[in-house]
């Protein structure tokens, strides 16, 4: 038996990690096959590419305030607020059903603004939760296994999404979701875990929320992973836009997009099962700045016009993408004191993702301006020298962070 198969096991018969990756393949079966209908559903009523758009953007919001939403997830027990979650938005999906036409898309926005606010929320509950319901040893491989089981169902949930809006509409993509969600709190029901009552706050919301960042800016272990991260995610951005013109590049209609996805699911699947003996075997920081190296050099080859390279360049970024946020979320989990991780994991997760919407922004200008041929090349070479900080060792990382505290600013 191979050691990753080993592991894998091991994670799967410890009850509570068990439970945790059962709900969130169930919930993110149902998130996932929403996050599709519901553009198609917007654009069906009004025939808008730009008011179907803003499903996502709807969606994505509330992740710029991730950090004030994530000091929620500290001030109460975590275990019932994941439980609330999930029924909140249940209940607030079964109201999509009245959504028959163009002047009722302001409760289906509406849902999806609350939707991705609660999904903040949960996030940052379940990280604190299960950096103290799972084994500390396992907790890389947790991670890795959720990054799996993500993957794995936006590869097959939109599918389903499809089809099921294709044959009875939206109404019956928002009952499937939320009956994802009640199944989900039933999981959640039967952890063990023992949470003791936060201590009442003795400071204000806005100075709690701040603490999330001064940690995360203070902890030299900490502090390089999240600044990859975010810049991974910018980089990742930019190398997205860029698809349909390298699908143009090599003779295809727009619809091979969904292969070239497909591979690069497929990639992030299966590192997410090696993750954590590759983080045991090569600490969190060369596991993240390989894995950036991996990416950077598969978003240069692009430009390359073979359909053989863009394939493998595909799968190449699905294994390597996923690296450095498993690491960084991993190392969060084990380096921030309870009392704090809820915040601190909400504004790391604002800080590595709101850079990937801010690449997508950019380069759907760029790629109009600029050949693909010429900005995926130094894409890659800058993309590259994200890793150099991670190759640091971490004594000289504590040294550099001792020699100027004044510098930081966690704002």
């Amino acid at each position: 038996m191979t050691t990753s198969t080993w592991t894998v096991l091991r994670v799967l018969r410890d009850r509570n990690a068990g439970l945790y990756l059962a709900g969130v393949v169930v919930s993110g079966f149902g998130t996932s096959a929403l996050w599709l209908a519901s553009g198609v559903w917007v654009k069906e009523l009004t025939g808008s590419d730009g008011l179907a758009a803003l499903c996502l953007l709807a969606m994505w919001a509330p992740t710029l305030v991730g950090p004030l939403l994530g000091t929620l997830a500290d001030r109460v027990r975590r275990k019932p607020l994941l439980i609330g979650a999930n029924l909140l938005l249940a209940a607030l999906l079964l109201t999509l059903f009245t959504v028959d036409s163009p002047s009722r898309l302001w409760l289906l926005y509406a849902v999806l603004f609350v939707y991705g606010a609660a999904g903040v929320v949960h996030d940052a509950a379940e990280s604190a939760l299960v950096a103290g319901a799972v084994d500390p040893a396992l907790l890389g491989d947790f991670n890795g296994l959720r990054m799996t089981a993500n993957e794995g169902m936006k590869l097959l949930a939109p599918l389903a999404g499809a089809g099921l809006y294709a044959a009875y509409g939206g109404p019956s993509v928002a009952f499937l979701d939320a009956v994802t969600f009640v199944a989900a709190s039933g999981l959640y029901a039967c952890l063990r875990v023992h949470e003791s009552k936060p201590e009442p706050p003795t400071t204000g919301w806005r100075v709690q929320t701040a603490e999330g960042a001064r940690h995360l800016w203070t902890q030299p272990r900490l502090r390089p992973l999240v600044l990859a991260g975010g810049t991974t995610m910018l980089f990742a951005g930019l190398s997205g836009t860029m698809i349909y013109a390298v699908i143009d590049g090599l003779g295809h209609s727009p619809a091979y997009a969904g292969v070239l996805y497909a591979v690069q699911g497929a990639g992030s699947v299966a590192v997410g099962v090696l993750s954590g003996p590759a983080l045991r075997r090569l600490g969190a920081r060369r596991f993240a700045a390989y894995g950036i190296a991996l990416t950077a050099g598969s978003a240069g080859m692009r430009a390359i016009p073979s359909d053989a390279v863009a394939l493998v360049c595909s799968a190449a970024g699905g294994v390597g993408l996923p690296c450095v946020l498993i690491a960084a979320l991993t190392a969060i989990q084990r380096e921030t004191p309870d009392a704090t991780l809820g915040r601190t994991a909400a504004t790391a997760n604002t800080l590595i993702f709101t850079p990937n919407v801010i690449g997508l922004a950019v380069g759907a200008g760029l790629v109009e301006l600029v050949d693909h041929r010429l900005v995926l090349p130094v894409l890659g070479l800058a993309w590259l020298a994200t890793a150099a900080p991670l190759l640091q060792s971490p004594a000289s990382a504590e040294r550099t962070a001792s020699r100027s505290p004044s510098d930081a600013n966690p704002a």
